[in-house]
């Protein structure tokens, strides 16, 4: 039973009959220091350019103004040297993505995190289940522990037909007992901390791009990924959050996208890059005032669930250190304003 009931969004879509895929990639969370990003330049501009040189099918690089964060599956793992630089999560991650897969039309527009929050987000969270969120231009991705697939297929399985992908074939996957599955994953129950938020003042576009036109990019990308500013200047930036820089690149089994602020976005040629027809622009809400590390559950769902409630589309890319939310400039008041009540609710 939900304790809460459907939004608009969920209960529409839920009419829809709903796929979750278990991609056939291995991931590992990692991070780059920005004052080694130098000794990683090659191997990051093979991985988002030289395709034909490498077997890796999934890549992500975010810059946040502490460090890089790298997603890349076991093939493109391989590129990165060991390093007093570079950091590396310890588990093996498993990207989930949800499909629907009926023909309903759902009246709301939202997009994003906001579809999954009550059926996969929050039912995890009650698991005790970790997970790392990456939403592209194309769908979102939701990663968790390897060593926790038994617990999410159970918690999942009345709600999905669960699949995992296996050599390009998608293979059902027999429902599980409670037995071998539920709260198996040794965590305690606890209360999740309602951590503090930052909301900057840019606004940010998500946005893709052909693969095709990739080469024409590339000059643009490497300056805005690689010497937009230095380590020193990203120090102060860190201190006076009034903007923040925060940009996103993911190359997933060929398809691209890009988060970027309004100001990197000038220095693409628009022709090139696509967006939504309605060309929305976001803004940010950055979760977490010190790093949040990896074993606390319920972050997304903190988030992701009000979110749902009001029917407002979000965006969510986790970090190694922060947690980020994109919602549509125009809920920005209304979000900020929910959020501070959400953390005037915590603190009596």
């Amino acid at each position: 039973m939900r304790s809460a009931p459907l939004s608009s969004t969920e209960s529409s879509w839920r009419a829809e009959a709903m796929d979750l895929h278990i991609l056939d990639h291995r991931l590992r969370v990692t991070s780059i220091s920005k004052t080694g990003l130098e000794n990683y330049t090659h191997p990051l501009i093979k991985l988002i350019f030289l395709r034909n040189r490498t077997r890796c099918k999934f890549f992500s690089l975010t810059e946040t103004p502490e460090n890089y964060t790298v997603v890349l599956d076991e093939e493109g793992f391989k590129e990165l040297q060991p390093s007093e630089h570079l950091q590396v999560e310890g588990s093996t991650w498993l990207p989930l993505n949800v499909i629907s897969n009926g023909n309903a039309s759902s009246s709301s527009q939202a997009v994003g995190v906001t579809k999954i929050a009550k059926s996969v987000i929050a039912p995890l969270a009650e698991q005790h289940v970790s997970v790392f969120m990456l939403s592209t231009y194309q769908t979102d991705f939701i990663l968790v522990r390897e060593t926790d697939l038994s617990v999410v297929i159970h918690t999942l399985q009345e709600e999905f037909n669960i699949y995992r992908e296996v050599k390009g074939e998608s293979v059902p996957v027999q429902g599980q007992n409670a037995q071998n599955g539920l709260r198996k994953n040794g965590r305690e129950a606890s209360h999740a901390t309602v951590h503090p938020v930052l909301i900057p003042e840019n606004q940010f576009c998500v946005m893709s791009l052909d693969p095709d036109t990739l080469p024409a990019i590339a000059t643009t990308l490497i300056d805005v990924l690689f010497y937009s500013n230095n380590p020193k200047e990203d120090t102060s930036q860190a201190q006076d959050l009034e903007c923040i820089k925060f940009f996103s690149f993911s190359l997933i089994d060929g398809y691209i996208s890009l988060v970027m602020d309004t100001e990197a976005q000038r220095q693409f040629p628009a022709d090139l890059l696509f967006t939504s027809s309605s060309g929305e622009l976001w803004r940010m809400v950055r979760i977490g005032g010190q790093p949040l590390g990896f074993d606390e559950c319920g972050i997304v769902a903190q988030i992701s669930q009000p979110l749902a409630d009001s029917d407002i589309s979000a965006y969510y890319i986790s970090t190694f250190s922060f947690d980020h939310a994109l919602v549509p400039e125009e809920d920005i008041v209304s979000v900020t304003e929910m959020l501070k009540d959400q953390r005037k609710e915590a603190a009596r």
